[in-house]
């Protein structure tokens, strides 16, 4: 059953973002930041490859952020190590303001429990700024796949168990978790096949070389509105507003299933207060811009900015936990 798209995310992102803009930025910009600063172009580390989501919706930020705080900020991307080594270079950056880094669930939430020895503390070994999206996985399938739904892609792999292929951007990436969760809570038995980014398992699914993924949506929505990809499901709590006639995982039939990822900004531990919060403050202006939101919404992603730089140090802590729990149901081994 058809149900209308919420509005609800989008009302309390914009109504949050107006009254932080008026009450909380006020407050902290009380506090003057370091003498001068920035005195020079920022850098902001990128643990992922150009055109990747992360960098795409983080460069989107970055040129405006840039702009407020009237200095550069010059991307350096660093990929490697399933996102590892970029996060691990701004861990070890000095906390003098001038290195931020694009964090997101997958560099905070999940690699904690996919590798067995992480060189960063995802919590401690930073200073959060704030979220500023929320992003959707979506189930997508080859068109050749005689399936309209989730229980018919779950009816399908039950009837013929180990012969579906599920495509994912890399071992435990997360797709690979948003899959492997789903296979479990539905109870099939699927094929995991990794491939070497998001881009090359998506186009695995089109060719037909794997029956479905499980991706962030701004990967495969052109696929899906150009026809060469059936959108089955979303894997947040509510539908999406980019694509909302499709319906939740959790609606569908699995109704533990939530999975969804998130991006913000940080710096490295010990960076001093006032720099945070001046950065914080601008970034609630940066995200209260309609030209952005609307940037975003090309992207699949949806805007969500954090109360407090505090208030998102928790929502860190919170999913560290939270995935703990997701990739132990999901079967996932540490490497």
């Amino acid at each position: 059953m058809n149900r209308p798209a919420p509005r609800a995310r989008t009302v309390c992102v914009r109504a949050a973002l107006a009254l932080l803009s008026s009450t909380a930025a006020a407050a902290v910009l009380a506090q003057p930041a370091a003498p001068g600063w920035p005195l020079k172009p920022l850098r902001l580390v990128v643990p992922n490859a150009p055109g990747s989501s992360n960098d795409v919706l983080s460069r989107l930020v970055a040129n405006r952020l840039g702009e407020a705080l009237g200095q550069q900020i010059i991307v350096d991307n660093r990929a490697g190590a399933g996102g590892v080594l970029g996060v691990e270079i701004a861990a070890r950056a000095a906390p003098d303001g001038y290195t931020l880094m694009a964090a997101s669930s997958a560099t905070h939430s999940i690699a904690p429990f996919v590798y067995k020895k992480l060189p960063y503390d995802p919590v401690k070994d930073f200073a959060p700024i704030s979220l500023f999206v929320f992003t959707q996985n979506l189930l997508a399938v080859n068109t050749a796949l005689p399936v309209k739904s989730v229980g018919d892609l779950i009816a399908i792999a039950r009837a013929k168990p180990g012969t579906l292929n599920m495509a994912s951007a890399g071992t435990a990436s997360t797709s690979h978790i948003a899959g492997a969760l789903f296979a479990s809570l539905a109870g099939i038995d699927v094929v995991h096949v990794p491939y070497k980014g998001a881009g090359p398992s998506i186009a695995s699914v089109v060719a037909g070389e794997s029956q479905f993924v499980f991706t962030p949506i701004a990967g495969p929505i052109g696929q899906v509105k150009g026809g060469k990809l059936r959108a089955l499901a979303v894997g947040g709590k509510e539908r999406s507003a980019i694509l909302p006639d499709v319906p939740t995982v959790a609606e569908s039939g699995v109704p533990a299933y939530v999975f969804t990822g998130w991006n913000g900004f940080m710096a490295p531990a010990g960076t001093a207060k006032p720099i945070i919060d001046r950065l914080f403050t601008s970034m609630l202006k940066v995200l209260g811009s309609p030209e952005l939101r609307e940037q975003f919404a090309q992207q699949g992603a949806e805007p969500m900015s954090s109360t407090s730089p505090e208030a998102f140090a928790r929502h860190v802590r919170e999913e560290v936990a939270r995935y703990g729990k997701l990739v132990k149901a999901a079967g996932i081994q540490p490497e």
